[in-house]
């Protein structure tokens, strides 16, 4: 019981923070095996000022998020600080490197949780987002 009230806490804060501009840059199908995978960025919506990862389905553990920058740039942050993520949960907000460039890729390193068997493989969206007081 007290386990389903802290989940039940934590879903409620990340949906709030689901309403500030972001923009989905891509989508991700996740193995049920840990890998790390380079996730391209296509589209126009690639200046970003953050990057964050929201999980839409099925349960990912992140380890690693590295962000490529199109000019070269890059910067890598340590992820396990951020837990478990299930369906409608999303990570903090990792800065880009260089927010005059271009995102290229991201890199995440994760473990999904689960099993071929009894659940989903997990599905992440990468949202970015612009602040609005540097333009």
């Amino acid at each position: 019981m007290k386990y389903l009230i802290i989940l039940i806490f934590l879903t409620g804060f990340s949906g709030i923070a689901q309403n500030d501009n972001w923009k989905k840059l891509a989508e991700k199908n996740v193995a049920f095996k840990g890998e790390t995978d380079k996730v391209t960025l296509t589209g126009n919506e690639r200046t970003v000022d953050k990057i964050k990862i929201k999980c839409v389905q099925g349960t990912v553990q992140l380890k690693k998020i590295k962000i490529v920058m199109e000019g070269g740039k890059e910067k890598e942050y340590d992820a396990r600080g951020v837990g478990i993520l299930t369906k409608g949960m999303s990570s903090t907000a990792f800065a880009v490197p260089d927010k005059d460039d271009k995102v290229k890729r991201i890199e995440l390193d994760y473990d999904s949780k689960g099993n071929v068997v009894l659940t989903k493989r997990a599905k992440v969206e990468i949202l970015g987002k612009k602040d609005r007081d540097e333009d």
